[in-house]
């Protein structure tokens, strides 16, 4: 087995890992290494051939292949070392991992580990749907890959589970191979904000999917209304969107603490996991955010990781923050001291219009404020936390609640 050491490894290719990889590469971190288990680099991007991707982080519009391969190169001229096609299997050390590849088993050690390994769709057996396996099912993912990286023939009918912003691509690219979107559907109740398409699409609220049926190709979807009432829509195609989950595999057999929000890796402020010398950044601390919002973390984190390169210090003792009310989760997920200018990610359960939120630490109240912005289930609120300036270090758990009223 061979084994070698580097300054830093960075385990994942998508936006937040080649942009920690750029930044730190480009800032003479020393040696700078990013491991990658797909065939090319560039993550999630790579296969959504849609504009939009880049504004926020590079402030210039481009597609999706063409901002993977603008992240693959900047990382390659800023020096960093992109492997791809290498699966990282476990751990044999603190800051060593076990690697195969095409050339053989390896151990790689660092100085400090930045994961970076992302999130995907949970499929339809994980949402328990009940049913055969049919053809015609799909995540986002698996579909964006048959049409533009396969250029696979789909169905002509489709049924989409979902209501934000991945189901409103999903149906731009359902019609650009030739297939008929024939409705959302969502859970989710009451009115919600027009899904902004060219050409609509009807949305059913408040309504599940109970049941797929179809053998060998899938004929139609089950569906419960929230008063009761059940439906089937003749359908060939089903594409269940959303509903994220951290790749925290690496994390969790590193015994790296999970938060029960996030289901990601727990971290504060710095991107620094539980365990000394590992940081995680991106979609895998939380879920689903836009590339150019994980590339703008991943830029944050290497500021961070560059600190922790030229000091060695790591905080020994963090307040958790738990979350209360109509709070999904928030993240970063702990503090420690020095954590002042924190800027929170919340993410809700169920539209508000105009919440309150509310931040208190062993009943002492560090913060109340009414939100402008209307919380929900599909994007993200950033707060500032002005007030964690006030969080006691050897207090109990700081506890921040989202909800309608000031009660």
């Amino acid at each position: 087995m061979n084994r070698r050491t580097v300054d830093v490894l960075v385990v994942g290719a998508g936006p937040a890992g080649l942009a920690v990889a750029t930044a730190l590469a480009g800032t003479g971190a020393g040696s700078v290494e990013v491991l990658e288990r797909e065939q090319e680099t560039g993550g999630v991007p790579r296969h959504c051939d849609r504009g939009g991707f880049g504004l926020r982080d590079l402030r210039r519009p481009m597609s999706g292949p063409t901002y993977a391969r603008h992240r693959t190169a900047a990382a390659l001229r800023a020096g960093a070392v992109l492997r791809t096609g290498v699966m990282v299997t476990g751990w044999a050390g603190p800051l060593t991992v076990e690697t195969t590849s095409r050339t053989g088993l390896e151990q790689l050690s660092a100085r400090a580990v930045v994961l970076a390994t992302g999130a995907r769709e949970r499929p339809r057996s994980a949402r328990l749907v009940p049913g055969d396996r049919p053809a015609g099912v799909y995540t986002t993912g698996e579909l964006q890959q048959a049409v533009h990286l396969y250029g696979q023939r789909v169905g002509e009918r489709a049924l989409i589970v979902g209501a934000g912003p991945v189901a409103r691509a999903t149906v731009g690219t359902l019609r650009r191979a030739g297939v008929e979107p024939v409705a959302l559907v969502t859970e989710e109740p009451g009115l919600l904000p027009r899904p902004g398409l060219r050409r609509p699409v009807p949305v059913l609220t408040g309504t599940a999917v109970t049941a797929l049926h179809g053998r060998g190709r899938l004929t139609g979807v089950a569906l419960r209304r929230h008063d009761g009432g059940t439906a089937v829509v003749a359908c060939d195609t089903v594409v269940f969107t959303g509903d994220w989950i951290p790749e925290h595999e690496l994390a969790r057999t590193a015994g790296i603490a999970l938060d029960a929000g996030t289901r990601g890796p727990a971290v504060d402020a710095s991107f620094r996991t539980a365990r000394p010398g590992v940081f995680a950044v991106g979609n895998v601390l939380h879920g689903v955010e836009t590339a150019g919002a994980a590339a703008l973390e991943g830029r944050r984190a290497a500021v961070r990781v560059r600190r922790f390169l030229d000091d060695g210090r790591w905080p020994e003792v963090r307040v958790p923050l738990v979350t209360e009310g109509a709070l999904r989760w928030a993240a970063p997920n702990l503090f420690a001291p020095g954590d002042a200018g924190t800027r929170l990610l919340l993410r809700a359960e169920r539209r508000i219009v105009r919440p309150v939120l509310t931040v208190t630490q062993d009943g002492r109240l560090l913060h109340r404020e009414r939100l402008l912005r209307t919380a929900g289930p599909e994007r993200s609120l950033v707060v500032p936390a002005r007030w964690a300036g006030r969080v006691d270090g050897d207090g109990g758990a700081v506890r921040i609640c989202l909800g309608q009223g000031y009660g």
